[in-house]
């Protein structure tokens, strides 16, 4: 696939520049309200998708990672979550300023998400075709038949066999592996520009969450589109990422290119991360794990929230919050200690 677009956004959504990055995270918090207390969820989220490249966000269950991309999406279950700070920009235009009816479209056109667990999400009293033709019918306006014709050709097009007569059959029917592609047909549906994938190989044996990944690369690569991709494996995050944002304790605590992210990290979450993977090298030896577990949102520690399972922890990472640094270079990294990378770097 090798056909490359230039994406229009502005063609539905006015006010857009098309000099902007394609998305712009900036500054997002986003917080629970259960019984009167307030959760902090996501704090001060930040970064930047350009077009025709891949984003992954990584961090542990509860980091922030899948409240971040429903945010973006605008689909947060309001109450409880709240998002109280930030803009998300698409193309320069603030979509947490828009009315909900104009969110709507947006989704509808422009952003679209692959969930985690396809057979939740799918729909199980309608078959795959009529869940995907609804999109046309509903979006594009067209007939019932037009709309089977679209479902087919999506369904061919992710590699779901004898895709003309699987349309009318219904999600149990379909392996995991097959329902996440009914899924990924489905997002794909209305040519969004951006794609936000999560979690998208969760409960899928190895050779399928290959098969899955590489499907992705190759269809962002034909349509040119923006990649989001929610995951806590860095392995998959090697294969396909450009760029990577680390997530810990609901803030964004380091974020680079992948290549400087895995070669030279300067977040000490970021480098036990990254001791965590197994290794052809480290093969019957015992693997590195991040001591303790992540803190609860409702009640985190002082300082740098990392500083009660960091290895190199001191003194004043338990007393002061950290600050973002960021050289020219664009490895960013909240951590007291980061200098000290980015003047190896330099």
């Amino acid at each position: 696939m090798t056909n490359m677009r230039i994406r229009v956004v502005g063609d539905t959504l006015p006010g857009v520049d098309p000099n902007r990055p394609l998305l712009e995270v900036d500054d997002l918090h986003v917080e629970f309200r259960l019984r009167g207390v307030r959760i902090p969820a996501v704090r001060g989220a930040s970064f930047k998708l350009e077009l025709g490249r891949t984003l992954a966000i990584v961090g542990e269950s509860g980091s922030g990672k899948s409240v971040t991309s429903q945010a973006v999406m605008g689909i947060l279950d309001t109450p409880p979550a709240r998002i109280t700070r930030g803009e998300v920009r698409l193309q320069g235009v603030d979509l947490l300023a828009l009315d909900e009816e104009t969110r709507r479209s947006v989704r509808a056109n422009h952003i679209a998400m692959v969930f985690q667990d396809a057979l939740s999400a799918l729909n199980p009293v309608w078959s795959v075709g009529f869940q995907i033709g609804e999109l046309f019918r509903v979006h594009r306006g067209l007939s019932r038949a037009e709309a089977k014709t679209r479902a087919v050709e999506l369904l061919d097009l992710v590699g779901i066999p004898d895709a003309k007569n699987r349309v009318g059959h219904y999600p149990h029917q379909f392996s995991g592996g097959m329902r996440q592609r009914v899924m990924i047909a489905m997002a794909l549906a209305l040519d969004p520009e951006i794609l936000i994938a999560d979690e998208p190989t969760t409960a899928l044996d190895v050779t399928v969450q290959a098969q899955i990944m590489r499907l992705l690369k190759d269809i962002q690569n034909d349509r040119n589109m923006g990649l989001i991709l929610i995951t806590h494996d860095l392995g998959v995050v090697a294969d396909v990422a450009d760029d990577v944002a680390v997530m810990y304790a609901g803030e964004v605590v380091e974020r680079a290119g992948i290549r400087d992210a895995f070669k030279r990290p300067a977040h000490p979450y970021t480098k036990a991360l990254l001791r965590a993977i197994p290794r052809v090298d480290t093969i019957g030896q015992a693997l590195e794990v991040i001591r303790g577990l992540p803190p609860n949102p409702a009640s985190l520690p002082s300082g740098c929230p990392f500083h009660p399972r960091c290895f190199a922890a001191e003194d004043q990472c338990a007393e002061a919050v950290p600050p973002w640094l960021e050289p020219a270079s664009g490895h960013g990294s909240r951590c007291h200690f980061a200098e000290e990378v980015y003047a190896d770097e330099r």
